[in-house]
């Protein structure tokens, strides 16, 4: 089992500080937020130059979080999508970080669900693709507001897919805020088909209320609602002995001092894991 200091915790420090504050609360791996990563290339900056920086940490990289909204399917957005991939799997295979999340938001709602799923499917087999000559694998996530909300529609956009270098991770919040996924059906997975878990917390959406994230999974592992032992103990049934990391989306907690808020997520998360 890695536990991994998540960026989007610790939202407002950049990437350098991400992977000092995972050594200093003892985090062996970090899951890089794209927006740090790709702040520090645009500066300049290269790739090569974090290698030393991950090493003299004692941390590793393990995920790339994420590219976003990989509905895209107008030829000209599509081409910038598939840039996007190329650029950041040529970053994470220099930095030796083998995963990298994919995203579909909502892009394509209200769509028959045949057409969600060709058009989608179609994006992630040439994302993989791509990934595939750098070394590079996928994790998707549904998204709870978005048509594809389920395990078992990424399951099916997976499959569709065709290829062997795409998995999920397992998204607490997500999966439990979607509605239409229960910890039995995670709990009946090839542990092969877990790239990670995002150990989170928080509320259900009420209807008729706008979708905040931020409001509705503001909560440390335990403050909220979704009963985390059902969903960790799932996981653990499937034989997943991978990588585990505490997302927090909390603008409260971002105004923590850092080093508070990651030693808080991984002791909350050591407390259910053990």
């Amino acid at each position: 089992m890695i536990i991994a200091l998540h960026g989007v915790s610790i939202m407002y420090c950049n990437l350098i500080t991400d992977i000092r504050v995972a050594f200093e609360t003892n985090h062996k791996a970090l899951e890089i937020e794209v927006g740090k990563l790709l702040r520090y290339l645009d500066q300049g900056f290269k790739a090569e130059e974090l290698l030393p920086i991950f090493q003299a940490n004692d941390v590793r990289p393990v995920m790339i979080n994420s590219v976003r909204d990989i509905d895209r399917v107008d030829g000209r957005e599509r081409g910038q999508l598939l840039t996007e991939v190329e650029r950041l799997c040529i970053a994470a295979a220099t930095i030796q970080c083998p995963t990298i999340q994919i995203v579909a938001f909502c892009r394509l709602e209200r769509r028959p669900w045949s057409e969600i799923l060709k058009l989608t499917a179609r994006n992630v087999a040439d994302i993989a693709d791509i990934g595939k000559q750098h070394g590079v694998r996928f994790q998707f996530e549904p998204i709870a507001w978005a048509p594809i909300y389920s395990l078992s529609q990424s399951l099916q956009v997976i499959e569709e897919a065709d290829r062997d270098n795409v998995a999920m991770v397992i998204d607490f919040w997500h999966l439990y805020a979607g509605g239409g996924t229960t910890p039995d059906e995670v709990a009946k997975l090839d542990s092969a088909m877990i790239y990670s878990v995002h150990f989170c917390d928080g509320v259900a959406h009420k209807t008729g209320t706008p979708w905040n994230e931020a409001e509705l999974r503001g909560y440390l592992p335990g403050d909220g609602e979704i009963p985390i032992e059902e969903w960790v103990s799932a996981v653990k049934s499937t034989g997943f002995d991978g990588i585990w990391s505490c997302e927090l989306v909390s603008p409260k907690h971002w105004e923590w001092d850092p080093v508070d808020v990651a030693q808080e997520c991984r002791s909350r998360m050591e407390r259910y894991l053990s």
